[in-house]
């Protein structure tokens, strides 16, 4: 969340940010709240101080009356606070209702609007493909390879659920490996993550685990839900923890199932693996000092275009606008990957994505860093970025990979693991 007191004095400022991220929180009536919520702890200060001077009197009180008058006026300053602070308490509720409404400030440079205001900054190494025979989709080349079993996953779980089978399955445990090793090497901390997490974490990501229209999987009679993401599990993970200056940046690395409920998805964005209920995830997020989290973020955006040239797809980047940042992001990078059976001629699919958070998340979840030499501590800046997620990888894999015949070549930096070439229809 933003700092309350920075919302109360910037109204114009966070009301257009809202505007421009398609927020409807009630700002200029937070800062109302504020103004009065400062007015009564500021009374309540000063009846606290007035009672504890009563109290100390009471002993040199020249008789029993004068005693007992004194310890009435005791009793009137305690109610008085205890009927302000039960005020405090409605305002703070309102207050903070409001302020978990209002997202990040944005960066200046991303642009201003919707999902069409998105801006295109660069293409990856790989060309677009070209094919002398009309190009599959990953549905109808998983087919023919015996890749996935959808029928198998509905009748399991449900539509949006599914069953990898042979090559896919070690598509996806090289994916996994592929992007671990890497990361590794660039000195993450690699975890494994729990599936769940609870409400309260949920939240201090941003993420809202109840209500109509969360895309979040809740355990009901439980406080906990299944995660959608790793960046939840990973930041959670340090809730609460104040660093030594000197422990950032800290980069780690999780793998988790990530599972969403795609309320409202429909269209060809829903036949087979884009648009699922669980898939498999490798996430990167860091913790930083305030003052490098953006060249952090251009780290973390290397390390994806880097993951994906070395897999030879083609992808562009593209600056997120406004509208579509999601209420923990200050500026966020998409990569998006040629599929080339998406639509009649092929179309660009989101396949990463990074985000550079600032103190949003660390706000919420209380994570902090001590600067030497310095009283006090300061909040962390978080970030998150897509290493893989093996579904849509898998799909832009087949899609661009793919052979006349209907066999696929496996990208070279995956044959390690995959244990062949080429996957050819059985």
């Amino acid at each position: 969340m933003l700092d309350r007191r920075f919302v109360a004095d910037n109204v114009d400022l966070v009301t257009a940010n809202c505007r421009n991220r398609g927020a409807s929180a009630d700002v200029a009536r937070f800062a109302e709240l504020d103004k009065l919520r400062r007015a009564l702890q500021a009374d309540v200060d000063r009846l606290n101080h007035e009672a504890g001077q009563v109290s100390k009197s009471i002993a040199k009180a020249a008789d029993e009356a004068e005693r007992e008058t004194r310890k009435a006026e005791g009793r009137r300053l305690r109610e008085e606070v205890g009927a302000i602070e039960g005020r405090l308490g409605q305002i703070a509720a309102e207050s903070d209702e409001i302020l978990r409404q209002i997202p990040n400030l944005t960066h200046p440079a991303a642009p201003i609007g919707g999902e069409d205001a998105a801006v295109e900054i660069k293409r990856g190494k790989t060309p677009l493909p070209t094919f002398s025979f009309p190009a599959r989709d990953h549905v109808a080349l998983g087919e023919q390879l015996k890749l996935f079993d959808f029928e198998a996953g509905a009748r399991v779980a449900g539509h949006g659920f599914y069953f990898l089978m042979n090559d896919a399955v070690l598509l996806e445990l090289a994916l996994q490996r592929y992007a671990i090793d890497l990361l590794m090497r660039e000195g993450f901390t690699v975890m494994t993550t729990p599936d769940l997490a609870r409400d309260t974490i949920l939240e201090g990501t941003g993420f809202m685990p109840r209500g109509n229209e969360t895309q979040i999987y809740s355990i009901t009679g439980t406080d906990l839900s299944l995660v959608a993401t790793a960046e939840i599990t990973l930041g959670g993970a340090f809730h609460e923890r104040i660093f030594e200056a000197d422990e950032l940046p800290l980069k780690i690395c999780g793998i988790s199932h990530c599972f969403r409920t795609e309320a409202g998805a429909h269209g060809k964005a829903t036949r087979g693996l884009y648009r699922v209920h669980q898939f498999t995830k490798v996430e990167m997020f860091a913790f930083t000092k305030p003052e490098e989290s953006d060249a952090m973020h251009d780290l973390l955006l290397d390390l994806e275009c880097r993951l994906f040239d070395g897999l030879a797809i083609p992808y562009r980047v593209i600056d997120t606008a406004s509208g579509d940042l999601g209420g923990p992001a200050y500026r966020k990078f998409d990569l998006e990957a040629w599929m080339p059976g998406r639509g009649t001629a092929g179309e660009w699919g989101e396949v990463t994505s990074t985000s550079n958070c600032t103190d949003f998340q660390s706000r919420r979840l209380a994570v902090r860093y001590k600067k030497p030499g310095e009283k006090g501590t300061h909040f962390v800046h978080t970030l998150n970025g897509t290493a893989i997620a093996i579904s849509r990888a898998i799909i832009a894999i087949l899609e661009n990979h793919q052979r006349a015949d209907g066999s696929v070549k496996v990208p070279q930096a995956l044959v390690p693991w995959v244990g062949k070439q080429v996957l050819e229809p059985t």
